[in-house]
């Protein structure tokens, strides 16, 4: 991928705040937004949520009857590609020829319970009807192509965990292949019951807030929230007099061909995504100063990425930064992909290594990894990069680099 794509806005939605700025200053502060569940009861193995603060900002040209329709997915989604659109001075001749990529799981499915569970109590006349037309995983770019003016190609793909990577992979070959100069790319999930419950069933939840890749962690913390980032060719970006926040040199995906929910023990795709994508950004391995990782906390899935960094990056792994964001924002499912990669993009931007919240006493098994305690540290970054690993083997890598002033 010579010379890479320019990422000139991000946009996030997160438990820590509505905005990047919140998100930013959370990641210098080593704030974790996990907290006590408050959108539903629920009582399982962990009641713990990185749970978006309610109230999120939609734009205010936004007809109120849309407005109300919309999932908490939807709302997220919107509030992240505005703001990114804004951050990259993408006005609406620029948007109007656009691609747009989402990344999703569960779409409006909180909105679905509410209406089962009201109509089940004989509440039913509290809810709108109206509003269960946000429940597919489609309708968030739906509503932020209508809302944006965005006309240019439009996709949404669901890979589990690694669905917004994918989603950004997918918009930088859109510009790549000459299929638009700029792209909106983004990641957006909602809590709801369902995913409790199927995180439950696997014991996968840990009853205190998560602590990646610490000897006592038990599982993860459920997140929700958006992430969004406008690529756009180098070019295009240099002729709009644009600084880019920095650039995606390089993206490969990997497949386990393993199991539904387990990684490979081997990592055999996560290993194939990380090599790809550093063969796409025509580097080296030893080119990599941070790796922002997928870092859910699970026994099983920490042990595989920490096996799949040593193959990668080898004795040089103990001088390179590993941190997982996940113990400030929760597993935010689809978002995570786009989520992260925003956070890396700030890593970047401005010479920061995020922290891995939570951290007590790391793995001795990872004795050579410098996992970033809080509150973290600043340090001046050239490349990195940042992985998500899905349920199913889908894996996916993404090597970023420091923006260059045009």
């Amino acid at each position: 991928m010579s010379g890479g794509i320019a990422i000139t806005g991000v946009g996030a939605v997160s438990a820590v705040g509505e905005d990047v700025p919140a998100l930013t200053a959370a990641l210098l502060e080593g704030r974790c937004g996990i907290a006590p569940l408050t959108l539903f009861p629920y009582q399982g193995r962990s009641a713990l949520a990185a749970q978006v603060p309610e109230g999120v900002t939609v734009p205010g040209t936004l007809p109120a009857v849309t407005a109300r329709r919309l999932s908490r997915p939807d709302r997220f989604a919107l509030a992240a590609a505005s703001e990114a659109c804004r951050d990259a001075g993408l006005d609406g001749a620029l948007r109007h020829d656009a691609a747009l990529a989402l990344g999703a799981t569960t779409g409006g499915m909180f909105e679905s319970e509410e209406a089962y569970r009201q109509r089940q109590t004989g509440e039913a006349g509290r809810f709108r009807l109206s509003r269960l037309l946000g429940t597919s995983i489609t309708t968030a770019a739906s509503v932020v192509s209508q809302t944006l003016g965005i006309y240019g190609p439009q996709t949404t793909v669901s890979t589990a965990c690694s669905s917004s990577a994918l989603a950004i992979a997918l918009a930088a070959d859109a510009i790549r292949r000459g299929r638009a100069r700029v792209a909106v790319a983004l990641g957006t999930d909602g809590l709801c019951r369902l995913t409790y419950a199927g995180f439950d069933a696997l014991q996968a939840l840990d009853p205190e807030a998560c602590r990646p890749f610490d000897a006592g962690r038990r599982g993860l913390s459920l997140g929700e929230g958006a992430g969004a980032l406008v690529l756009e060719d180098v070019a295009h970006a240099r002729a709009r007099g644009v600084r880019p926040r920095a650039l995606l040199l390089g993206h490969a995906t990997g497949t386990d061909a393993h199991h539904v929910t387990a990684p490979h023990p081997e990592g055999v795709g996560a290993l194939v995504a990380f090599r790809g994508a550093l063969a796409a950004a025509g580097l080296p391995p030893e080119a990599i100063d941070y790796v922002n990782a997928h870092g859910s906390g699970t026994r099983q899935n920490d042990a595989v990425e920490v096996a799949v960094l040593r193959a990668v990056l080898g004795s040089r792994l103990a001088r390179v930064p590993v941190s997982s964001t996940k113990s400030q924002l929760g597993h935010t499912l689809g978002a995570a992909g786009a989520l992260e990669a925003v956070v890396t993009v700030l890593a970047l931007d401005a010479g920061i290594l995020p922290p891995t919240v939570g951290l007590r006493r790391p793995d001795p098994s990872f004795g050579e990894l410098d996992l970033v305690p809080t509150p973290g540290r600043r340090l001046p970054l050239a490349v990195a990069a940042s992985s998500s690993y899905g349920f199913g083997g889908h894996n996916v890598t993404l090597v970023l680099g420091r923006g260059e002033v045009p």
